[in-house]
């Protein structure tokens, strides 16, 4: 389709960032799962780390979909609505993860990049799909905004949790800063 035609080297550039994102979570992941688990680890995991994974993984499930040879719009405006829809559902569970954990107090950047800005990036993703049929150059734009900020807010997570483990030390009590 000539719509998208423009958009191929971006959404392979995108994609392959986040796969290859979501292989250096793995990396990291993999040295720092030698040290000590604290009490409620595993929960805030499910609340802090699990969910950039899933946010690269969108992105490029999303790139997929989008660089895929459609022969109209109609698929790939279904399957990145899905996408997006599935992505505020969630985030809603994400949200309960957040308020449930006790091992981290999150701070206001917590709730910006781990709940806010997700929630944002797939309402867009889903709104644009329903755009798409009638206006499908800004629809385009709002799926790539929303791809670029699930990949900076995966960066973002990503970067604030390996940090948040290197400067934590065995025994202390995490507060509210990382």
């Amino acid at each position: 389709m000539t719509a998208f035609a423009g958009w191929g080297n971006f959404f392979v550039i995108v994609g392959s960032s986040a796969g290859a994102l979501i292989g250096l979570q793995f990396v990291v992941m993999t040295l720092i799962a030698h040290r000590p688990a604290a009490p409620g680890q595993a929960q805030a995991g499910d609340a802090f780390a699990t969910p950039t994974i899933v946010h690269f993984g969108s992105v490029l499930l999303l790139a997929a979909i989008l660089c895929a040879p459609w022969q109209g719009i109609t698929p790939g405006a279904f399957l990145g609505g899905l996408l997006g829809l599935s992505g505020l559902v969630y985030q809603t569970v994400v949200t309960r993860r957040v308020r449930a954990q006790t091992l981290y107090t999150p701070v206001l950047e917590d709730w910006l990049f781990h709940v806010l800005l997700p929630f944002v990036a797939y309402a867009t993703l889903a709104i644009s799909a329903f755009a798409a049929c009638a206006h499908l150059r800004r629809a385009l734009f709002a799926v790539a905004a929303a791809a670029l900020l699930l990949l900076f807010i995966g960066i973002h997570n990503a970067w604030d949790a390996v940090t948040y483990h290197v400067f934590f030390r065995k025994g202390e009590r995490p507060g509210g800063e990382r």
